[in-house]
């Protein structure tokens, strides 16, 4: 039970995180950077796609890594 409810939580967790990134990226402020680490953060939802066994999902979470890692190292540097 709990492991089902750690799950679920993940999965809202990354969600919202998720959301929030897209909404400080679409403010285009001088802090909408800081959205490429709330899209990292989204990206624990890849353990969510794991336990469920929804690959479609895995494989989404594993590309969206790879953009958060990109556009993080772009707006460092």
């Amino acid at each position: 039970m709990m492991n089902s409810r750690l799950v679920a939580v993940v999965g809202w967790i990354g969600s919202a995180l998720g959301l929030a990134g897209s909404l400080v990226l679409a403010l285009n402020t001088s802090y909408s950077g800081y959205g490429f680490l709330a899209y990292l953060g989204s990206n624990f939802a890849l353990y969510h796609g794991v336990k469920t066994r929804t690959w479609a999902l895995v494989v989404m979470q594993i590309g969206f890594t790879v953009t958060s890692v990109l556009g993080l190292r772009n707006w460092v540097f």
